[in-house]
């Protein structure tokens, strides 16, 4: 709730920055805020939001927000920046620099705020005079890319991100489920995911100066047992086959054994993270 209420301050009264972006007569209607971060369906959205439609994107991160078009999209929004000043916010959002990494947003039409996420490579055709090279993806509660038929993992985090559900998510997640989870963190240089997966109190100063040197970390292979037989284990090995990316360094294959632990058997896993540096 705070950090809601702490985003409607930033939009109504950086007025500044709204009047940057909002240089043109909208179709949307503006009304008050319901405070409340929705969760809806990409089948629903895609009948709120119908191609052309207007509306804001607020990044979670950083509290920055531009305006933008749906222009197409079956399976997600298709979306552009609306004017040139929005193009210069996305990007300061990405730190000057485009990136296929995903982030948290929340899109608000109407008095309607709904969790997405979002990532930040411009591509295809683009029909607005913007600034912007193409068009960006949005994604919403089942959406998916053009070539899967389920939902993209880091995608999917950062939309539970931006709902308040990430914590929830994590905590129910098996053991296999986690270390895609924890994967996925890595390749979106996203710290509060990966800290989520490792047991908690612990120093992890080597191991995130040794994940940040990572850019892809791609599970290949792993070994998996029948969820059943997991119920009465409070510790677990799983060996997984790696592929990771090193900047200046290539490609390098890799066998790693991920050591996953709980309390008692109505406790949550979590990665052991001293075992896991020995590994990377």
């Amino acid at each position: 709730m705070t950090k809601v209420i702490l985003l409607f301050f930033l939009f109504f009264f950086s007025t500044h920055q709204f009047a940057a972006c909002a240089t043109t007569k909208f179709d949307e209607k503006d009304s008050p805020l319901s405070f409340k971060i929705e969760m809806v369906p990409w089948d629903t959205v895609n009948e709120i939001l119908p191609r052309k439609s207007f509306f804001t994107i607020i990044d979670v991160e950083t509290g920055l927000y531009f305006r933008v078009q749906r222009r197409a999209g079956s399976r997600h929004a298709d979306v552009q920046p609306l004017t040139i000043d929005d193009t210069k916010i996305m990007k300061k959002i990405y730190s000057g620099k485009w990136s296929w990494k995903r982030r948290a947003i929340i899109v608000k039409y109407g008095d309607q705020m709904i969790a997405a996420s979002m990532h930040g490579m411009p591509h295809g055709a683009g029909a607005l005079k913007n600034g912007f090279p193409g068009h960006f993806c949005v994604h919403f509660l089942g959406s998916t890319t053009h070539s899967s038929k389920e939902p993209d993992i880091a995608h999917k985090l950062m939309l539970l991100k931006a709902g308040g559900k990430l914590d929830e998510y994590i905590s129910n997640a098996d053991p296999y489920h986690l270390i895609d989870i924890f994967a996925a963190g890595i390749n979106q240089t996203d710290r509060k995911i990966i800290k989520k997966t490792l047991l908690p109190n612990m120093n992890n100063k080597n191991l995130y100066k040794t994940l940040n040197q990572i850019t892809i970390f791609s599970i290949t292979n792993m070994s998996y047992l029948p969820l059943n037989d997991l119920k009465g284990l409070l510790s677990m090995e799983i060996a997984a086959e790696v592929e990771i990316y090193r900047e200046n360094q290539g490609k390098e294959r890799k066998q790693i054994v991920f050591i996953l632990v709980r309390n008692s058997i109505v406790d949550r896993w979590y990665i052991q993270q001293y075992e896991l540096q020995q590994h990377l």
